[in-house]
């Protein structure tokens, strides 16, 4: 029996690029929106889901289910609130 196309996408594993020698790799930046989506969130103070959807032009919950689909490509982050903001943030952006 072969396997359908759906498991053999999900089999494949992302790309990775080696960010300095010795760290974790991290996947490679997609192109597009999603990859403005990960430049905004490289940064020192990261974004919030509304600041992403200003840049990308899409509506807050299509902003939040692009976040799901960089984490599922191995891209890991985390929420961080100062005060009222609520940021994400890519977890080697740290300092």
């Amino acid at each position: 029996m072969t396997k359908s196309k759906s498991q053999n996408a999900r089999e494949k594993k992302t790309p990775t690029i080696a960010r300095h020698q010795g760290d974790a790799a991290m996947p490679a930046r997609p192109g597009g929106k999603l990859g403005l989506i990960v430049d905004h969130l490289l940064a020192k103070g990261g974004a919030t889901a509304q600041e992403l959807a200003e840049t990308t032009g899409w509506q807050r919950h299509t902003v939040m289910g692009a976040l799901s689909r960089l984490r599922t490509r191995g891209f890991a982050m985390r929420l961080e609130t100062e005060g009222e903001r609520k940021a994400n943030r890519l977890d080697h952006a740290q300092g």
